[in-house]
């Protein structure tokens, strides 16, 4: 099991759009990026105190 071709993501890419169909895929892609956004700014969140007072400097 190695890395992904570009064969066998135009394949992932093309069943996604055979199960979703084109309408649904932005609204997929608006959830994962706002999931994503989250995720990031929970994760600056726990930075720890000494850490977040450099930065502010």
């Amino acid at each position: 099991m190695g890395r992904l071709g570009v064969t066998e993501i135009l394949v992932i890419l093309a069943v996604v759009l055979l199960l979703f169909g084109g309408k649904k895929i932005p609204e997929l892609m608006k959830g994962l990026g706002s999931g994503i956004k989250e995720f990031k700014n929970a994760a600056k969140d726990d930075q720890p105190a000494d850490k977040k007072e450099e930065e502010t400097k």
